[in-house]
């Protein structure tokens, strides 16, 4: 795995604790000729990119799909993960059941939802 994909992957309170390890390291505290400025400003910058380029993002499209599995109703059109579309027929606490043809149900988990569709969509198809 890529060094930026884990990271992206830690909370930021993580990627606090592991710049202040570093800053505490020996190698850190030496410095160089010119101090340790740039390095601390390079770091500061650093988790200031995580955050804005790929926490936010991330945390922002959970967000939004939370809220589109709270919304869902009896007659939504959905599509799931495993791209199968249907209408939904029964909704409880914590799965779906859709119509993906007549008289042919499935039940599947609420967080397996991915998008919801325009009415009508189906009959298109």
């Amino acid at each position: 795995m890529h060094l930026m994909t884990l990271l992206a992957r830690l909370p930021a309170r993580t990627l606090l604790v592991l710049a202040g390890m570093l800053m505490a390291s020996p190698a850190f505290a030496e410095g160089g000729p010119g101090g340790g400025g740039f390095e601390l400003i390079f770091i500061i910058v650093m988790m200031i990119v995580f955050y804005f380029f790929l926490i936010r993002p991330q945390t922002k499209r959970a967000k939004e799909h939370r809220e589109l599995v709270s919304g869902l109703a009896k007659g939504d059109e959905v599509v799931t993960s495993g791209g199968i579309l249907g209408k939904i027929n029964k909704v409880t606490e914590d799965y779906v059941v859709i119509e993906i043809a007549n008289n042919l149900e499935v039940k599947v988990q609420k967080h397996a939802v991915q998008a919801t569709l325009p009415k009508g969509t189906i009959k298109s198809v």
